[in-house]
């Protein structure tokens, strides 16, 4: 039992998870993962054992090989890897991307493949070649192959169309370009020729062509900012760093054509925030990690040129491993329309046995018995009646409908056309159309349940904006004027008397102003000068213009409102930050920086004055600034009022306070500080308790209050998706104070909206699960399960967790084997039986835990997932998909939501600021979140309804047609003869009756677009499946039934002893078939136009024009003349003429048309007087409805007294630039290498010591 257990993986259940770290990824190895236990030994036994541990790893995980400007390396045989048969590819790909599916050889044979995979195709292929056998057909050749021709051209030449784009848009990222070494020099090559150990050279807003290592670059240090947006979607710069070494010896041409380093590292994978590798050069090893990476799909910026050589390339990128497998997206209706094409199978193979059946019969019966109908073969009555059975299959085959499926993509086609020219979802700041970038998909967009979607850049804009503050226990921010006094107009804030305001900031408070310049309030001057100071934000001149580069877009939005305000930070040093202060420049000395991580949640900076005073400055999280603050703090409660109001008004909040510091205690605690900073281990643990011992005591100056701006229209959105019924779920990387705060802001959230997190979901689950075990046992068995909710009905809750808890709950976290005892392979049977129901329990756990995770989240009203890699957001959706049931839609914006959006059913990338990746991967895009109402609740349910009457009706019409063969079997002895004219039958379904019913699938409407926003209750009906199913599927057969039978029977009736005006019978076949075709065009275009809720002149003419036509070439092909081109071929010669002159076959004709239509208009008139639709009593009152309603947002009930969330200071995901600062490395004026700045710091602080 023991072994069992320890090779067994077990989860670690003592760790608790961190909401603020996002979890691992999903290859990350174990070695990363095991714990590593405290040392107890001494120092050089553990620098021996960890060396000898990353030689180890190295030897397991970094196999990948990368040889600088050799080419031929990463030729040899052992990278080779065999592909096919004896064809062999390097293991390393090429640069180019490849997203087509065809070649100019291979379009052909592969499109014919694909579409013959296609059981109707496939099936009418067959019939085409039993058509060609004359002992089983009665039915001429091209009345199958026009068709099957018509239908796989019109569906090869949208493929070619759409190949042909996937062609251009792979042509263009191909064949950018981009400085690579070649024969020693720098020469410019396109991005597909592009190989892995290339040294390239990236210069100032170039796009990364591949993961590349930095080797050098133009800033201090080898320092390269880059942004991330086609990554993560966030447009605040992230910096990279060379190593020291490359930096030095990599800046000039020469070197970098005779660098010869060699790099061992991990395979190509997903992570993109870890790399693990080393660089071998000069005799010497340098450890690689991702702070030295540049990977594709970034943008190089404020960096004029930087070095660096290809790691991986093409499909090998990080970037190309998290877009995700690329799945074949198929709707809800697409399934159900192929069974009920099975179904139609079924149903024709049976009826077609049947007929057979009665034709053997009638052949033992009557055949062989009446001597004129020998037809000089003396076959059996059953062998007759197998071929007939054939013959059936040939003649009923209009039941399963060729057209069905051209008609359906040309119908797709063209409502795709109306999302990409609907105006209201074009966005004309960026010029950015909606577009729908498949065509498959439009009446699934009219089915969804659940919407998953991103934070950053997708709900909000990613920009930040100063809105108010509390100074002094005042609040400032309202609409107010110079003397203090409220008004209702709206007036802005002049900035033109301060020289380095950017004129961006939007600030009603004119008190504010008349404040700082009067200067009577010293507080006010001193709150600002604090934004202006403590922060790590990097500055730049361009033409003259100060830019700033802040680690998150918050630190950016503080630093820009004090400049605006008249405390402009101008530059800084190593050692020191210059300051405009109401114009007056001041130089302070930076004695040290106090810097931000994600347990500190807050930073600090200690300078000296011009006048010789130390102060420290600290800015953070209320919830741990309160902690540290003085007891004899005046304005504490104000503050403290202030920060409840401005959460209720969901606005991120921080404090400011400050301290004077003696200059005997700076001195001692400068000692530990200096000692902290070149500990050998656990710098940062160390370097945090040192921060702990200076920052109390501290004097609340106030708090900043800044609104994360939403993209407009986002709360009404929610809120029209809502009443749709529709849930929606934020999936975020953010951290959970952020997320949280949006999801006030965007109204998913309010105040009586109990929140659950991951540690009280952890329990319940947990009794669940117990509840579970206990009741399982051999009672359970027969006992059916029933669901069991996790909370009492009634309440308004929501769900927010963090990907630690997601993994912890999920069972997904990473598991680790006992090092007793690592077997390869069970040494007994009793052990591998062991070990496999061990396996197959701990799957049974997990599934059952997931299943009861997505029950819980689903009776909540929002779901917000925080701090998720993008294997989680993918895996949350699949879990949905998977347990519910439901149809999903996933919309993000960044390349962190490329394998949500292909997991989802639908997928929809919003094209803005943020980067491509997204777009290329989604299924329709547009450039603001606002416009999915739109996308859904107008364009998904016409959409919906229109493919459900269009299927409903090509149902109906097909076996309204069909079935008069079936009944003219019993009156011809079931011997497979036609009702109608082979080419009637021919072109039925391209002619007569395909133009109005296309019309109405790409048309039609029940009520308005205004008023489907209006009303979005609506929607219900698609993801209920109300307009489209078995049943409705079963009703449409039955109607056909029931009016081929009308459209046989009354003519056969009126047709019997019959005798026209001029004394002739016209009682023949031909003159019944034509009879028969014309009440059966008349008809079915008469039922489509009872099926037309919105009436236009295209669909009257179609309707009209289509019967015209019908008659128009019946008289043509009646003709003499034609008869005598092609005797064999047109064989009614003169029939229309003499039938259709005749009143009686007129009368027969209407009276036919109004038995089937009649009983429709009856039924249809009691179903909307007695059971109207909530379609139906909109389009009643519609006239009076107003064609518009203004969007009220709900006012958000603050309650003083009552304890109200609040959200922290969003700082970065990393830590903020205090590294580079303190040391110099971003400075320009001299550059000086790393040990020597490390040098400079332990010489200073050893002769601190010894003084």
């Amino acid at each position: 039992m023991n072994t069992e257990r320890d090779s067994e993986t077990t989860f670690d259940e003592e760790s608790q998870p961190n909401d603020e770290v996002v979890p691992y990824s999903d290859d990350e190895t174990e070695d990363e993962l095991e714990d590593q236990g405290p040392a107890v030994e001494p120092e050089q036994n553990r620098v021996n054992r960890e060396a000898e541990k990353k030689r180890e790893t190295f030897r397991k995980d970094c196999t990948w090989q990368v040889k600088a400007n050799d080419r031929k390396f990463h030729e040899q045989p052992h990278f080779m890897n065999t592909k096919f048969f004896c064809i062999k590819e390097s293991k390393y790909a090429s640069n180019a991307i490849k997203t087509y599916k065809y070649n100019g050889f291979t379009f052909l044979p592969m499109n014919l493949f694909e579409q013959f995979k296609r059981a109707a195709n496939f099936y009418f292929l067959i019939l085409l070649i039993l058509q060609a056998i004359p002992q089983i057909s009665t039915l001429a050749w091209y009345t199958t192959l026009v068709p099957l021709l018509l239908v796989l051209g019109i569906t090869a030449i949208k493929d070619l169309v759409d190949d042909v784009a996937r062609h251009k848009m792979d042509k263009e990222i191909n064949n950018r370009t981009c400085e690579v070494i070649k024969d020693g020099r720098f020469k410019i090559i396109k991005w597909k020729d592009i190989q892995v150990g290339d040294v390239i050279r990236l210069k100032k807003n170039d796009f990364i062509p591949a993961d590349i290592l930095l080797l050098s670059s133009s800033e201090p240090n080898s320092l390269c900012y880059v942004e991330t947006a086609e990554l993560d979607g966030e447009t605040n710069l992230k910096f990279k760093m060379a190593l020291e070494i490359t930096d030095q010896y990599l800046q000039m041409e020469d070197n970098l054509a005779t660098f010869d380093g060699f790099i061992e590292c991990e395979e190509p994978n997903n992570r993109l925030d870890k790399f693990t590798g080393t660089l071998f050069w000069r005799n010497q090893s340098f450890p690689l990690d991702a702070d030295k990476i540049l990977l594709r799909g970034c943008v190089i910026r404020n960096t004029d040129v930087c070095h660096g050589l290809v790691i991986f390339a093409g499909a090998d990128t990080k970037i190309m491993k998290n877009s995700g497998k690329t799945r074949f997206k198929r709707t809800k209706i697409d399934y159900l329309m192929n069974y009920m094409v099975y179904t139609i199978f079924v149903v024709l193979i049976l009826v077609s046995a049947g007929l057979a059946i009665g034709h053997a019969y009638w052949e033992a019966q009557v055949g062989n018995y009446s001597w004129y109908l020998y037809d000089g073969e003396n076959a059996t009555p059953s062998y007759r009646g197998f071929l007939n059975f054939w013959g059936y299959i040939i003649v009923l085959n209009t039941m399963v409908p060729i057209s069905l499926y051209v008609s359906v993509e040309v119908i797709r086609l063209g409502q795709s056309h109306f999302i990409n020219w609907d105006l209201q979802m074009y966005y004309a700041e960026k010029d950015t159309p909606a577009k729908a970038r498949t065509t498959t998909l439009n009446e699934q967009l009219g089915q969804i349940h659940y919407i998953f979607s991103d934070k950053t850049g997708t709900l909000t804009q990613n920009i930040m904006t100063f809105k108010k503050c509390c100074i002094n226990g005042n609040i400032y921010g309202d609409h107010r004027d110079a003397s203090q006094h409220s008004h209702s107009k709206i007036e802005l804030v002049d900035f033109s008397w301060n020289t380095f305001a950017d004129g961006k900031l939007a600030f009603y408070d004119h008190y504010l102003i008349e404040q700082i310049q009067s200067g009577k309030e010293p507080e006010v001057r001193q709150f600002f000068f604090l934004l202006s100071i403590c922060h790590t934000v990097m500055v730049d001149r361009i033409d003259g213009q100060i830019n700033y580069q802040a680690a998150s877009p918050d630190e950016g939005a503080l630093v820009n409102a004090a400049r605006n305000f008249g405390f402009a930070f101008l530059a800084r040093t190593q050692n020191t930050i210059t300051v405009s202060e109401l114009g007056a420049e001041r130089t302070y000395n930076v004695l040290a920086i106090l810097d931000f991580n994600s347990d500190r949640k807050r930073m600090s900076i200690i300078v000296r004055t011009p006048e010789g005073s130390i102060r420290l400055y600290c800015k953070g999280a209320d919830t741990v600034i309160y902690e540290r603050l003085h007891r004899m703090n005046p304005t504490k409660q104000e503050t403290q009022d202030a920060l409840d109001i401005f959460a209720s008004e969901t606005l991120r909040t921080l404090c400011l306070c400050y301290k004077e510091i003696e200059e005997k205690e700076f001195a001692e605690w400068n000692k530990k500080f200096m000692a902290a900073s070149v500990a050998s281990s656990n710098r940062d643990e160390a370097l945090d308790k040192v921060y702990e011992e200076i920052e109390k005591d501290l004097i609340l100056l106030g708090a900043t209050a800044i609104e994360d701006k939403l993209q407009d229209g986002v709360p009404e959105t929610i809120s029209k998706l809502a009443k749709a019924d529709i849930k929606i779920w934020v999936l975020t990387g953010d951290k959970k104070e952020t997320a949280e705060n949006i999801g006030f802001a965007c109204e998913l959230l309010t105040e009586d909206t109990t929140i659950c997190y991951g540690e009280d979901i952890n329990s319940l689950l947990h009794t669940r699960m117990e509840n579970q075990r206990n009741r399982g046992g051999v009672s359970a068995k027969f006992v059916p399960p029933v669901y069991e909710p996790f909370f009492p009905p009634g309440e308004n809750r929501a769900l927010i967790i963090t990907g630690s808890w997601l993994n912890e709950i999920l069972l997904e976290k990473k598991t680790k084997r006992s090092k007793i005892l690592k077997l390869k392979f069970p040494r007994t049977e009793e052990e591998r039986r062991m070990r496999s129901q061990s396996r197959r329990r701990l799957e049974e756990k997990k599934e059952q835990r997931q299943k009861n995770f997505v029950d819980l989240a689903c009776e909540c009203s929002a779901v917000i997932c925080c701090r998720v890699t993008p294997k989680q957001k993918a895996m949350v959706v699949d879990l949905v998909k998977r347990y519910k049931k439901a149809i999903t839609l996933a919309i993000g914006d960044g390349a962190n939501d490329v394998n949500m959006i292909k997991t989802a059913h639908i997928g929809v990338g919003i094209s803005g600021q943020e980067g491509m990746q997204a777009v290329m991967s989604s299924d329709y895009s547009f450039a603001q979140f606002r416009y999915l109402q739109r996308l859904l609740l107008v364009h998904g349910r016409w959409s919906y309804i229109r493919m459900c009457k269009f299927l409903r009706y090509f149902f109906y019409k097909n076996f309204a047609f069909t079935l008069v063969h079936f009944w003219y079997s019993f009156f011809n002895g079931y011997s497979a003869q036609t009702a109608y004219e082979d080419w009637f039958i021919t072109l039925y379904n391209v002619l007569y009756s395909s133009l109005p019913v296309l019309l109405m699938g790409l048309l039609d409407q029940d009520v308005s677009d205004k008023l489907s926003l209006r009303f979005p209750g609506l929607y219900v009906v698609g993801q209920r499946d109300l307009l489209f199913n078995y049943k409705k599927f079963f009703v449409s057969l039955l109607h056909g039934v029931l009016t081929s039978m009308v459209l046989f029977f009354i003519p056969l009736g009126a047709y019997l002893q019959t005798v026209g005006q001029d004394g002739e019978a016209p009682s023949d076949y031909q003159s019944f078939a034509v009879t028969v075709a014309s009440a059966l065009v008349i008809t079915v275009n008469f039922q489509i136009g009872l099926d037309t809720s919105y009436w236009t002149f295209v669909n009257a003419f179609s309707i009209f024009g289509s019967i015209a036509l019908y008659f128009g070439i019946m008289f043509d092909f009646h003709s003499a003349g034609i008869h005598v081109l092609f005797p064999s071929a047109f064989q009614f010669t003169g029939t229309a003429s003499n039938a259709l002159r005749q009143p009686y076959i007129w009368l027969t004709i209407i009276l036919t048309v109004a038995v089937c239509l009649l009983p429709v208009v009856a039924i249809r008139f009691l179903s909307m007087t007695i059971w109207p639709s909530e379609s139906d009593k909109i389009q009643k009152h519609r006239k009076r409805l107003k064609a518009e309603e203004q969007w009220k947002r709900r006012q958000s009930v603050f309650r003083r007294g009552v304890s109200s969330r609040r959200s922290a200071y969003a700082f970065s995901h990393q830590r903020g630039y205090a590294d580079l600062i303190s040391s110099g490395r971003s400075i320009r004026k001299k550059r000086s290498p790393l040990d020597a700045i490390i040098a400079e710091g332990t010489a200073e602080y050893r002769r601190t010591v010894e003084s």
